[in-house]
């Protein structure tokens, strides 16, 4: 019997084009589990419960935007008596120190200064250096680790600590929201995507009973688990707060997300700003990937890091940026191979596509109604521009072929056709490449300002997923394993 090479070709080509559903699946799924979380949470084993706090604060050359954190953490809504304060200064350079020593002498014991005299390892390095401090004697019940420039709201820390009454759980973290007065583009996409990946994801991960990732800026440790993962953060990967995360789970104790207790940050304003901060993000989770990779499919009677769903979510994520390349890849093969094939597919893949836009964008913007009055434009324009044009065009083919040609006085030409159908098929993985283009062009004087315009254009889940790649390919290439930090101003709405 014949192999009918030409039929396998176009189930492989279609196939590849499926990839592209993949990451979709992971979100609609997270999505539907948001609703989910109103009735199925973690409140219901919560109390009051205050128990004696040590916040370590990791500084170095963070003197512009300290006083207003520390004088916020001395207004909580918690004891006095139950929280105690450590900045440990990585040998700054600029006024650090003594931001940290007048505001110890406006709170006589409430805040400690511990310096390192030599400093420029990094995040982890720095945070161990306080918790061996603080593990010197019994004061401390918990572990509040925070960045310097978060601003928590007067109750958030009281809203963690009663997730602490259950003592199956070891962790607890808070919603990160982007707090600057007056955020320009990059800042307010940011603020868009904090609500989806953790306002929403958060909270469905809470559901399946296996969260991704202690936010670094506000992750609360009882001191049994901080003991039980180490004592200590990993200092091998540049995602040591997914580490630790990880961590506490597969030792058996539950990590929460309480997304009523709000942590306001400052965020980059900048592409270039954001690039650097999100390739040491993303080369941490190709290096949590595989420390664990053993954990992935293979569910376990102790934890649900090894659950399907939570494996679904986590690799949704990591592999958009391929199979969006797929996708792309499969229809213009399908174009040379199967033209027919090609439109029909495309049309279908579309308008799953419209489907889920509008469901996550609505659900998105509902979920946080103050983020969604900075950022509606945002969340409307997080695939970019481009992106909607290729939804239109796969609800209305002719739209774009014979209407506006029509209404321009154009008469579309064979040529231009395929042209188009072309770009249309290619703009998935054109809008990566487009992303690095807004970030070198954001500073060449005289065109700079593009950039912006040229950033809705694309979108800015594209631009996430060039990032990623960017860093698949720095840790494939063994590239330097750097913790940049990055500049903040003060610019939070305290």
């Amino acid at each position: 019997m014949s192999v009918d090479w030409h039929a396998v070709l176009v189930a492989v080509l279609v196939a590849l084009v499926a990839l592209g559903l993949v990451p979709a699946l992971g979100g609609i799924y997270q999505y539907l589990l948001v609703p989910v979380h109103g009735f199925r949470n973690h409140l219901g084993r919560a109390g009051p419960y205050l128990p004696r706090v040590a916040v370590v604060v990791p500084a170095w050359n963070e003197g512009a935007v300290l006083a207003a954190s520390l004088e916020r953490l001395m207004r909580l809504q918690y004891p006095p008596d139950r929280l105690r304060v450590f900045v440990v200064d990585d040998a700054s350079t600029d006024d650090t120190p003594d931001v940290v020593r007048a505001k110890a002498a406006e709170h006589p014991g409430r805040i400690v200064l511990l310096r390192r005299e030599q400093g420029g390892q990094g995040k982890a390095h720095t945070l161990n250096h306080g918790i061996a401090h603080l593990l010197t004697d019994d004061w401390m019940q918990a572990l509040l680790i925070m960045d310097a420039d978060v601003i928590y709201r007067p109750d958030a820390l009281r809203r963690m600590t009663r997730h602490l009454a259950d003592e199956r759980v070891g962790a607890v973290t808070a919603y990160i929201r982007e707090g600057s007065r007056t955020p320009g583009a990059v800042a307010r996409f940011i603020g868009y995507e904090y609500v989806t990946a953790q306002a929403c994801a958060r909270r469905a991960q809470n559901v399946m009973g296996a969260v991704a990732c202690l936010a670094g800026g506000a992750q609360l440790h009882t001191r049994a688990n901080l003991e039980a993962i180490g004592g200590r953060i990993d200092t091998s990967t540049l995602a040591e707060d997914t580490f630790s995360t990880f961590l506490t789970q597969l030792d058996g104790r539950q990590v929460v997300f309480d997304g009523q207790a709000v942590v306001l940050a400052e965020e980059p304003d900048s592409v270039r700003a954001l690039w650097k901060q999100r390739v040491r993000w993303a080369r941490g989770n190709v290096q949590i990937t595989h420390r664990f990779r053993r954990v992935w499919f293979r569910p376990a009677r102790g934890h649900r890091l090894g659950g399907v769903d939570f494996g679904l979510v986590w690799f949704s994520v990591f592999a958009l940026p391929f199979t969006l390349i797929a996708a792309s890849v499969g229809l213009v093969g399908l174009f040379f191979v199967s033209p027919g094939t090609a439109g029909a597919v495309f049309g279908e893949l579309w308008w799953f596509g419209i489907a889920t836009y509008l469901f996550i964008t609505v659900t998105t913007l509902l979920v946080d109604l103050d983020t969604a009055r900075r950022s509606w434009l945002e969340g409307l324009l997080f695939p970019g521009v481009g992106a909607l044009v290729l939804v239109v065009a796969s609800a209305h083919p002719d739209f774009w072929l014979v209407t506006v040609p029509g209404v321009l006085g154009l008469a579309p030409t064979a040529a231009g056709t395929t042209a188009w159908t072309l770009l249309l098929y290619c703009w998935p993985v054109l809008s990566m490449a487009l992303s690095r283009v807004v970030h070198d062009l954001e500073d060449v004087r005289g065109v700079g300002w593009l950039s912006k315009p040229l950033l809705y254009l694309v979108g800015y889940g594209p631009l996430l997923c060039a990032i990623t790649l960017d860093a698949y390919v720095r840790q494939w290439r063994g590239a330097a394993q750097v913790w940049d930090k990055t500049e903040k101003t003060g610019k939070v709405a305290a």
